[in-house]
């Protein structure tokens, strides 16, 4: 199981810019989603990310390099694991039921709720509208490996999106969480994972695997 401690960055807050909170980001070290743990899915796009906090609120940046993307889902909480994906799965006071958020390369974020992948409950529309993310997007013809595209996307997560827990501070909190990329209907479909998962099938929905987080 991995562990990771997330740094306080004095300098921000939730009225920051995201330009301020990503140049900030990439100043912290970077970690990669090198796990690809369903040996049918062999693809392995250039995945990392960096994570930071202020006492009220989350700041995370993905940095993904892949040969195809995809992005139809608009819409709040539509199924945006089937276009180029980035996800944060997080549980809180070592509970079995979590938070998973994800994202697709524009921003449309799914955000659900509880102990497993059947019956999540999908937050509300006016909650999950209270993340703040930019992002950027570059094709770029590379002599090794033809073509291949570079996006990023930055988000600030406020401690009140995760509805079912008063979280006044992320100051001294441990959590678990892992994290994910995903493009179920690219034309390679793929899984990265931070923290390994070691089961016959896709599924991230397995909170068994999550590494631990330490708000420092």
């Amino acid at each position: 199981m991995k562990s990771l401690e997330v740094a306080s960055l004095p300098m921000l807050n939730r009225q920051s810019s995201l330009e301020q909170i990503s140049a900030e980001l990439d100043t912290l070290d970077k970690h990669t989603l090198d796990h690809t743990p369903w040996p049918r899915f062999s693809y392995k796009p250039r995945v990392q990310f960096a994570l930071g906090y202020h006492h009220n609120c989350i700041f995370l940046k993905f940095y993904v390099a892949e040969e195809a993307i995809q992005a139809k889902f608009r819409n709040t909480n539509d199924p945006v694991y089937k276009d180029s994906c980035v996800e944060f799965f997080i549980a809180f006071n070592g509970e079995a039921s979590y938070y998973n958020v994800e994202f697709n390369c524009l921003g449309t974020c799914l955000l659900g709720f509880g102990d497993a992948r059947e019956n999540r409950r999908l937050l509300p529309e006016e909650s999950i509208r209270k993340i703040k993310y930019a992002g950027t997007l570059q094709k770029t013809t590379l002599p090794s490996n033809g073509q291949v595209t570079f996006w990023e996307l930055t988000v600030l997560i406020p401690a009140e999106v995760f509805t079912q827990h008063c979280l006044t501070t992320f100051r001294g909190v441990n959590a678990r969480a892992n994290f994910y990329k995903c493009g179920d209907d690219l034309p390679r479909p793929h899984y990265l994972a931070w923290s390994p998962i070691s089961t016959s099938e896709p599924n991230f929905h397995l909170p068994e695997y999550f590494g631990s987080l330490q708000f420092v």
